[in-house]
């Protein structure tokens, strides 16, 4: 996924704009749910930091950050302002850990599937030759691949990602594994991106979204 993908594909330019709003519109919506989803949760679990500042809403100025949305625009990996959290707060302080770090996948993993089923189903009964028909369909088939390149993205055991954040709910604060995280993890996330990790996670995604197209073909 990117950008350039986009701009590579021989489409006409009427279709490239077509095509082009759908995958920056499928970008915001799934970031914006993810994020208000860790918002949300967090508030349900006690925690009003986040909603005290601005970021349990679905605005998408309130999320924004520059640089992680270029990086999914032009890559297809990117990041959301990080939404605050004060664990402090929490009534349950290792529920309030597992069921905010998993908000935000788990809203995308739901979001990817639901996608999945209106790609196929607008597909089969719109005419897609019609620009507006063809942007629906296409805006259906993005949101589901960006929303399971969040949720597998975000599952990574690796700091700042939400699947550290579910470990470390497991270990002590003393633990090497979460200690080396720490004061190294953003660093490891960055090195491993440039060694290729994305092509991994997009051809989990693709092949996860191919079986969910085949199982809805089946329906539909």
């Amino acid at each position: 996924m990117g950008i350039f993908n986009v701009f590579s594909s021989g489409y006409t330019m009427e279709m490239t704009i077509v095509v082009l709003l759908a995958y920056i519109l499928a970008i915001v919506i799934a970031i914006v749910c993810h994020e208000f989803a860790h918002a949300f949760v967090a508030h349900k679990n006690g925690d009003d930091t986040a909603k005290v500042a601005g970021r349990m809403t679905l605005n998408p100025a309130a999320h924004f950050d520059p640089v992680g949305f270029l990086c999914l625009l032009l890559i297809g990996f990117g990041w959301a302002k990080p939404v605050p959290v004060d664990e402090r707060n929490f009534k349950s302080l290792k529920k309030g850990r597992i069921t905010v770090g998993f908000a935000g996948v788990l809203t995308n993993l739901i979001l990817g599937i639901v996608s999945v089923f209106l790609y196929v189903l607008f597909f089969n009964v719109l005419d897609t030759s019609v620009y507006i028909w063809a942007f629906v369909v296409i805006f259906f088939e993005y949101f589901a691949l960006i929303n399971f390149m969040l949720a597998i993205f975000n599952l990574l055991p690796i700091f700042p990602l939400d699947g550290f954040n579910i470990i470390a709910t497991f270990t002590k604060p003393e633990n090497k594994f979460v200690r080396f995280m720490y004061s190294y993890g953003s660093l490891l996330l960055i090195v491993l991106l440039l060694a290729g990790l994305g092509y991994g996670i997009n051809f989990v995604v693709t092949e996860l979204f191919n079986w969910l197209v085949s199982l809805a073909v089946m329906i539909f």
